[in-house]
C-alpha cells in the first residue's frame, strides 16, 4: 500500500454535516463541519507543514518507545472494560507517516493521532465496551461490548444493532478476532472537540480503539515477505473485514505487561503516562 505516496482527506458535504449537526441550517452545518475538519487536521494553526512535523515527530518517540520495551501484553480498564491484549514475540509498532518505493515520506491519514500494532490473535480475554456508536456498512452499532477467551469473541451485546453486530462477526472466523490495537491520547483535539463524526477516520482517532478482523503484516518483523501461514503462526490475524471501534475514555487505564509479569504504566486517566 505504500508503493506510492498517497493520502485520505475528507470534505464537508451537506449529508455528512447535517448527520453530525442536524439542529443546524445546511449551511450552517457545512461551515461548522469544514471549522472541524481544519481544527482536527492540524490545519487552523499559523504553520500547518510544522505542526505536522512536530506531531508526527511526538508519533514516532511514542512509536519508537513500544517498539524497545516488546511487551508482552496490555491490559485495559476502564468502566465495562477489562481487557488483556496478547502481543507476539514479532510485533512492531507503527504510525504517524511513511515511506513510498522511491524513500519519499508522506502522511497518509489526516488525521492520525494513532499508534498501532497488530495483537496476537490467540492471547486475547476479557470484555471490552464501545465508547463511541460504530457505522457498520450504513447502520449504526451503539453502546455493545464484546467478552474474548482464547481470543475470540465468545459473547456480546448491543443496545442497538445488534443484529448488525451479530452479522459482522459472522462474517468469516477472523472476524470473532482482533487484528490492530491502537493508543490515541483522550486529550487529542477530536477527542476535545466533543464530537462524533460518524466518519470512522476520524472517530479512531479521537479514542484507543481495536479492529475485529483482519491484521497488518508490516506491524510483524518481516511481516511483508510471510505466507498467510507464516503470519498466522506469528499471531496475526486474517479476515476479509477490518472494522475499528473505539474503546477509549477519560478513565481508561493502560498497563504494559512485559515478559517477566511485570506491569508498567502507559495510560492513566486517558492520557499517556510517560
Amino acid at each position: 500500500s505504500d508503493k506510492v505516496a498517497w493520502t485520505v482527506i475528507a470534505a464537508a458535504s451537506k449529508g455528512w454535516a447535517k448527520k453530525v449537526f442536524p439542529t443546524l441550517s445546511e449551511e450552517e452545518a457545512v461551515t461548522k463541519l469544514w471549522e472541524a475538519i481544519f481544527v482536527s487536521t492540524r490545519t487552523n494553526v499559523a504553520d500547518p507543514v510544522q505542526a505536522w512535523k512536530d506531531h508526527h515527530q511526538a508519533l514516532m518517540d511514542k512509536v519508537g518507545f513500544l517498539n524497545e520495551k516488546k511487551y508482552q501484553a496490555l491490559h485495559f480498564t476502564a468502566e465495562g472494560t477489562d481487557l488483556t491484549v496478547g502481543l507476539g514475540d514479532k510485533h512492531l509498532w507503527a504510525g504517524g507517516g511513511s515511506i513510498n518505493e522511491k524513500k519519499t515520506f508522506f502522511m497518509a491519514n489526516m488525521p492520525t493521532e494513532e499508534v498501532f500494532t497488530t495483537p496476537d490473535k490467540n492471547n486475547i480475554h476479557g470484555t471490552v465496551t464501545s465508547t463511541k456508536p460504530l457505522n457498520y456498512g450504513g447502520s449504526l452499532i451503539n453502546n455493545f461490548s464484546l467478552t474474548f477467551e482464547a481470543g475470540k469473541v465468545v459473547d456480546f451485546t448491543a443496545e442497538e444493532g445488534y443484529d448488525t453486530l451479530k452479522r459482522l462477526l459472522a462474517t468469516d472466523e477472523g472476524a470473532k478476532s482482533l487484528g490492530e490495537v491502537a493508543l490515541v491520547p483522550h486529550d487529542s483535539p477530536i477527542s476535545n472537540s466533543n464530537i462524533i463524526f460518524y466518519n470512522t477516520l476520524f472517530d479512531e482517532n479521537a479514542s484507543n480503539h481495536v479492529a475485529l478482523g483482519s491484521a497488518y503484516a508490516f506491524c510483524i518483523e518481516d511481516g511483508k515477505t510471510m505466507s498467510v501461514e507464516e503470519l498466522e503462526q506469528a499471531g496475526a490475524n486474517q479476515s476479509i473485514v477490518h472494522v475499528d471501534f473505539m474503546i477509549g475514555s477519560a478513565d481508561m487505564n493502560i498497563d504494559g505487561i512485559t515478559k517477566d509479569g511485570k506491569r508498567e504504566p502507559l495510560f492513566r486517566n486517558g492520557n499517556w503516562a510517560f
